[in-house]
C-alpha cells in the first residue's frame, strides 16, 4: 500500500473501484462529464469531511495548494468550485447513497463484534431513530419542516453488535419517523428497539410476521388488555422490573391490525426515577434482558451526537436538495471508510481520534499502519544523517 504515497491516497484505497463505478453507472453519472468525474467528486467531498473544511471554498483553496499533486492525491483533475458545485447539484445522489450501503455491506462484516454487547441473544441486534437537521427557510424552503424554519431528518438503524449504521434514509423534516419501517427489510430472528415514535399496530405486526422481534415503549393513551401475568422473582424486583404481563390491544381497530398477543414489562429507573413500560414479541427472554435491550437504545443517539460534532452535516455547502444529500451520503461512506480502515489495519484508537490524526495528516507521505501508532518507531534515515555528521570536520 505504501511506496512514498500521501495519507489520503492510501485512505483512497479502502473504496472498491469496481462497486463505486456500478454504482455510478448505474444513474449514468459521468455521462456528458467534461471535467469532473464521479470519482474526483466523491474524493473531493471526502477531502473535506477528513480535513473538516466549513465550505466548498475551502476545499477547492486546500486542494488547489497543491495542485502539482492532486493526481497522487487520486484526483485527476482539476477541481474548480464552480464545477464542483454544479457536480453536487446535478447529479444524482442516489450513486452515493447506493455506495454507502455498499460499504455498510462490508463494515457490518468485518466489524461485527466491535461494539459492546453483553447481553446472550443470538439474532443481530438493532437501534432505530431519527436526528433532525435544522436548516434556514429562506435558503433551504424544499426541506418543509414547520413554519417558522426548514430542515431535514436522517432516518438511521444502528447495528449495536457492529458498532456501525446499517440502514440510513434521509427525508425532509416534516415526514414522520414511523414511516421509515416501510423501506426496511426486516431480518428473521433479529431484534429492533425503537422509541415510541415508531408506534404503529400494522407496521409492528409487519415485523412480527417476518419472524423478526422488536422492543419498543408504550404510550401512554394505548389500550391494552391484560391476559396472564408472569411470576416476578427477587432479582428482577430489585433491579426495577414492576410488571410483566401478556396483553393484547383493546382498541377499536388496533386489535384488528395486531391481532397476536403482545408482552408488557413495567421498568422503574430508581436513578432518574423515571417509570418506563416496553411493549414486545418476544414471549420468552427475560424481561431484564428487555429492559436492557432499550439501555442500548441510546448507542443511535450518541452515534447522532458523535455525527454533528465531528463530520460536516450541520453547515451545507450547497442549497438544492441532490446537494444537501450528497453532502450527508458522502459523510456517512467517509465515517464507515473509516471505520473498515480501522478494522483492516487492527488500529487501536478510537474513531474520534483516528479523524483528528487524519485530519492534519492528509498531505504527508507515511504509511498509515505507523501513522497512528502512539509510539512511532524512530526514523532510520535521521539516524544515518547523524552518524554520518560524526565524520564531517
Amino acid at each position: 500500500m505504501y511506496a512514498d504515497r500521501y495519507v489520503f491516497s492510501q485512505v483512497a484505497d479502502f473504496i472498491p473501484r469496481y462497486r463505486f463505478d456500478q454504482c455510478v453507472n448505474r444513474y449514468g453519472g459521468n455521462r456528458r462529464m467534461r471535467h469532473l468525474s464521479c470519482r474526483d467528486q466523491f474524493l473531493s467531498m471526502m477531502f473535506g469531511q477528513l480535513s473538516y473544511r466549513a465550505s466548498l471554498r475551502d476545499v477547492v483553496v486546500c486542494l488547489n495548494t497543491q495542485r502539482q499533486s492532486l493526481y497522487h492525491l487520486g484526483i485527476t483533475s482539476k477541481v474548480a468550485r464552480s464545477t464542483l458545485a454544479k457536480a453536487n447539484e446535478n447529479r444524482n445522489w442516489r450513486i452515493y447513497r447506493d455506495f454507502a450501503e455498499i460499504l455498510i455491506e462490508e463494515a457490518k462484516k468485518i466489524c461485527l463484534g466491535d461494539g459492546e454487547f453483553r447481553l446472550n441473544l443470538e439474532g443481530s441486534v438493532y437501534a432505530l431513530d431519527s436526528t433532525t437537521i435544522d436548516l434556514c427557510l429562506a435558503i433551504f424552503p424544499w426541506a418543509e419542516f414547520r413554519t417558522t424554519k426548514s430542515a431535514i431528518k436522517a432516518h438511521t438503524l444502528f447495528d449495536i453488535r457492529a458498532n456501525v449504521p446499517s440502514f440510513f434514509l434521509i427525508t425532509k423534516g416534516k415526514v414522520h419517523d414511523v414511516t421509515a419501517l416501510d423501506k426496511i427489510v426486516f431480518e428473521s430472528g433479529a431484534y429492533y428497539v425503537m422509541d415510541r415514535a415508531y408506534l404503529d399496530f400494522e407496521r409492528l405486526y409487519g415485523i412480527h410476521t417476518s419472524g423478526a422481534f422488536f422492543v419498543i415503549r408504550a404510550k401512554k393513551n394505548t389500550k391494552l388488555r391484560r391476559t396472564s401475568s408472569n411470576p416476578l422473582g427477587v432479582l428482577h424486583k430489585e433491579a426495577g422490573v414492576r410488571g410483566d404481563q401478556m396483553v393484547r390491544f383493546s382498541g377499536v381497530k388496533s386489535d384488528e391490525k395486531y391481532p397476536e398477543r403482545l408482552r408488557r414489562i413495567v421498568f422503574f429507573d430508581s436513578s432518574k426515577q423515571r417509570r418506563f413500560v416496553f411493549l414486545t414479541n418476544d414471549l420468552s427472554s427475560d424481561a431484564l434482558v428487555i429492559c436492557d435491550l432499550y439501555r442500548y437504545r441510546w448507542r443511535v443517539e450518541n452515534f447522532f451526537k458523535w455525527m454533528k460534532q465531528h463530520l460536516r452535516i450541520t453547515s451545507f455547502w450547497g442549497y438544492s436538495g441532490n446537494a444537501v444529500k450528497t453532502q450527508v451520503c458522502i459523510a456517512m461512506c467517509t465515517y464507515v471508510l473509516v471505520a473498515i480502515m480501522r478494522k483492516k489495519l487492527n488500529i487501536n484508537r478510537s474513531m474520534y481520534e483516528i479523524l483528528q490524526i487524519l485530519s492534519v495528516s492528509l498531505f504527508v507521505k507515511k504509511p498509515l499502519n505507523t501513522l497512528f501508532l502512539e509510539n512511532p518507531p524512530p526514523d532510520i534515515r535521521k539516524g544515518n544523517e547523524k552518524q554520518a555528521c560524526l565524520w564531517d570536520f
